[in-house]
C-alpha cells in the first residue's frame, strides 16, 4: 500500500517538472521571435537585392554553358562513323540475284552486293584481285593460273575453294543452264590444281580474257545437286542466295498486286567474314520501282538514302541542300543502233545519210554535263582508236544528196516518198532518262532531211524485252566498252544469232571483213599488233554505218546527304559504284581534337 507521504512527494515533483517545461517553452518562443521572425522581416526588405544576385548567378551559369558548347565545336570535328541503314532505290524489278543470270539494274546490284568474283576494279578502274590473290599467264598466252586468297568462306560459314570456282564456270558452259555468259566461255578448260589454285586453258590467245573473270562465284555445296535445266529457276536465285560478297541476304518483301505498282524491298546484312572487312553499314536495302515518278516520290519522303536511274537531277531537288550528286564517267558509248537485217535501214546508203544528218555537237550541248563525242566503236584514246576512221561528220547537203540518190524523193509535206511509201522508222529509247530527250532531238534532225522517225519511249520492263527480242527498227542505247578494246560481242556476226540467250549485236551487223579483224585483234597479245589488226574493223564499220555514235555517258548517283567512301571515278558499268561499298558510311559523330599549339 502506497503511503500518503509518497503521494505528496510525487505531486510536488510533477508540478516542478511542469513549471520547467513551461519555462523552456517560453524561452523557445522568445528565441524563435528574436532569431527568425525578426530577421525574416529584414530578408523581405532586401528581397530585390537578393533577387538580383540570383539573376546574376543564373546569367553567369548560362554564359558558361554557352561558352563550353562553342569550345566543343572548336575542339571537336564531325567525322564519318559506322552504322545506319542505307536504302537505295533502283528503277526496274527483281528477278534473279544469281550472278550467272543477273542482267537488269536491280538484279545486277543485288548480285554485286551478295556475291564476289575472282577479280574486280579498283577506284582507278584497274583490274585487281577480289577472291583471287594473284594471277599469272604462261609464255604462250593461253593458260592462266589463278591463286585464291587463303581462308575464304561463304556467308553460311562453309569454306570457299577452287571447287566452287570450277563449278561456277562449268555451269556457265553448260547450255542447259542457259546463262547469258555462255557464249564467252566455250572451248575454255577450267581445272582445279589444289584447293586454292585454278587454271584456265584457252584454245587460242584472248587478250581480254582476264576481264571476263569479274562475274560472281556461286557455291557448289548449295547448288551442286541442282539439275542444270533447273539452275535458272532454283529458289537460291530469289529467296536464299549465299555468296561471298560484302552483304548477305536477309529478307524480301513484295508490295503491289500488278506489274504497274509492284515494288520489291530486299534487305541485306553485313557479312562479317568478307575478305575486304566487315561493311561499316548496319544494313543495306534495295527498293525497286516501276516508274521514275514513284522513285522520286519515295526519295522526297526521305525513304531513300540514294537512287539510281536518273540522267539528271529534277528541278525541284536542285535547290535542296541535303541532296548530293555524284557524276561517274562511264567507259561506254551511247549510240543509235540501226537494225541492218531488214526494213529501210538495211540500205547502207540510207544509214550513211542518217549519219551525215546527225548533229552530234548539238546533242552534247543539251546533255547538261561535260563529255566527249563518240565517232567510232572504240573510245577516244583506247588501244586501236584511229580518228581516220571516224564516222562521217555533220553534213546536211551531203545527207540530202545521198537520200536523193536512193530514189526517196522529198514531198510537199517535208517527208520523202517512194510511190505510196513514206521513208520512216521507229526509234526506241528508255523513258524518263536523257535518252528520251536525245531521241526527240534525233527525230527532229532526221526529219530535217525528210525522214519520218517515230520515237517510242518505254518503261524499264518493256525496254528490257525490246532489247532481248530485238523488236525495233533503231535503238538508242548505251553499251559498256570497258578498259580493253575487245568489242567482239557488239559487232561480230556470230553475236547476232537468234539462238543466243543474249544478243548484244544490236545492229545485227554482219561483215566478213569486220569479223576477221575482230577475231584477229582479240587473239593477239602484243598491243601494237592488236592495234593494227583492229584497223580493218574500224574501216568496215565506217563504210557500213551500222550505227551512229553520239557521246560517252556518265552514271549519275543521287543521295540524301554525303555518302562517305563513294568517290567520283571512271567505271565500266553502273554496279561498279559498289567498288568500295564495304567502307560506305552515312553517319557522323563529333570527335575531339587537340587545340593547336
Amino acid at each position: 500500500m502506497i503511503s500518503r507521504a509518497f503521494k505528496l512527494r510525487f505531486r510536488r515533483r510533477l508540478r516542478l517538472r511542469k513549471r520547467q517545461v513551461e519555462e523552456l517553452s517560453f524561452q523557445a518562443e522568445q528565441h524563435l521571435e528574436r532569431n527568425f521572425f525578426r530577421r525574416l522581416e529584414r530578408l523581405v526588405e532586401v528581397r530585390r537585392f537578393v533577387g538580383m544576385w540570383f539573376v546574376l548567378l543564373a546569367l553567369l551559369g548560362g554564359i558558361m554553358v554557352a561558352q563550353l558548347r562553342s569550345l566543343d565545336g572548336y575542339y571537336q570535328t564531325l567525322s564519318p562513323a559506322p552504322g545506319g541503314t542505307y536504302t537505295e532505290g533502283i528503277l526496274g524489278s527483281f528477278t534473279n540475284a544469281n550472278p550467272l543470270y543477273a542482267t537488269n539494274p536491280v538484279d545486277s546490284a543485288l548480285s554485286h552486293l551478295v556475291f564476289a568474283g575472282l577479280f574486280t576494279y579498283d577506284e582507278h578502274n584497274r583490274l585487281v584481285g577480289d577472291l583471287a590473290q594473284d594471277m599469272s599467264v604462261d609464255a604462250g598466252g593461253t593458260t592462266y593460273t589463278v591463286h585464291l586468297r587463303p581462308d575464304l568462306t561463304w556467308q553460311d560459314g562453309k569454306p570457299l575453294t577452287a571447287d566452287d570456282v570450277v563449278f561456277t564456270y562449268k555451269v556457265i558452259q553448260n547450255p542447259d543452264a542457259q546463262s547469258p555468259l555462255n557464249a564467252s566461255w566455250q572451248g575454255i578448260a577450267i581445272t582445279k590444281v589444289n584447293n586454292t589454285t585454278v587454271t584456265f586453258t584457252l584454245p587460242n590467245v584472248l587478250s581480254s580474257f582476264p576481264y571476263s573473270l569479274t562475274n560472281g562465284i556461286i557455291p557448289k555445296h548449295v547448288l551442286g545437286a541442282v539439275p542444270m535445266a533447273s539452275m535458272r529457276s532454283v529458289a537460291f536465285n530469289t529467296s536464299q542466295p549465299v555468296g561471298a560478297g560484302p552483304f548477305a541476304w536477309s529478307a524480301i518483301e513484295v508490295h503491289g498486286g500488278t506489274p504497274e505498282d509492284r515494288q520489291e524491298q530486299i534487305a541485306l546484312k553485313p557479312f562479317a567474314g568478307y575478305h575486304g572487312g566487315k561493311p561499316k553499314l548496319d544494313r543495306f536495302v534495295i527498293r525497286s520501282f516501276h516508274t521514275r515518278d514513284q522513285m522520286l516520290a519515295s526519295f522526297k519522303r526521305q525513304e531513300l538514302t540514294g537512287m539510281v536511274g536518273l540522267s539528271d537531277l529534277p528541278a525541284d531537288l536542285q535547290h535542296d541542300a541535303s541532296v548530293r550528286t555524284y557524276s561517274l564517267p562511264l567507259t561506254a558509248e551511247v549510240m543509235t543502233f540501226f537494225r541492218t537485217s531488214e526494213g529501210v535501214l538495211a540500205d547502207v546508203n540510207i544509214r550513211q545519210a542518217l549519219v551525215r544528218a546527225t548533229d552530234t555537237m548539238a546533242i552534247l550541248r543539251q546533255l547538261g554535263y561535260p563529255t566527249q563525242a563518240v565517232r567510232e566503236p572504240l573510245l577516244h584514246g583506247q588501244l586501236g582508236f584511229n580518228p581516220a576512221y571516224a564516222q562521217a561528220g555533220y553534213d546536211l547537203s551531203g545527207a540530202n544528196a545521198a537520200l536523193d540518190a536512193t530514189g526517196w524523193k522529198m514531198g510537199s509535206d517535208g517527208l520523202r516518198h517512194q510511190g505510196r511509201s513514206t521513208l520512216g522508222f521507229k526509234l526506241y529509247a528508255l523513258n524518263g532518262t536523257e535518252y528520251s530527250r536525245v531521241a526527240s532531238a534525233l527525230a527532229k534532225q532526221w526529219r530535217g532531211v525528210g525522214v519520218d522517225v517515230s520515237v517510242v519511249l518505254q518503261d524499264n520492263t518493256d525496254f528490257q524485252s525490246t532489247l532481248a527480242y530485238h523488236s525495233y527498227d533503231a535503238l538508242l542505247y548505251g553499251i559498256s566498252i570497258g578498259t580493253d578494246p575487245d568489242v567482239f560481242a557488239y559487232w561480230d556476226s556470230s553475236q547476232a544469232d537468234i539462238r543466243l540467250s543474249q544478243r548484244l549485236n544490236f545492229s545485227e551487223y554482219k561483215s566478213t571483213a569486220a569479223d576477221g579483224a575482230l577475231e584477229a585483234g582479240r587473239t593477239r597479245s602484243d598491243p601494237s599488233l592488236r592495234s593494227i589488226k583492229y584497223q580493218a574493223f574500224l574501216q568496215a564499220w565506217q563504210k557500213d554505218a551500222p550505227a551512229v555514235g553520239l557521246y560517252q555517258p556518265r552514271f549519275l548517283y543521287v543521295s540524301r546527304g554525303q555518302v562517305y567512301g563513294l568517290t567520283e571515278h571512271a567505271i565500266n558499268a553502273d554496279v561498279e559504284r559498289f567498288t568500295n561499298v564495304q567502307n560506305w558510311m552515312i553517319r557522323q559523330v563529333g570527335v575531339s581534337q587537340a587545340p593547336a599549339q
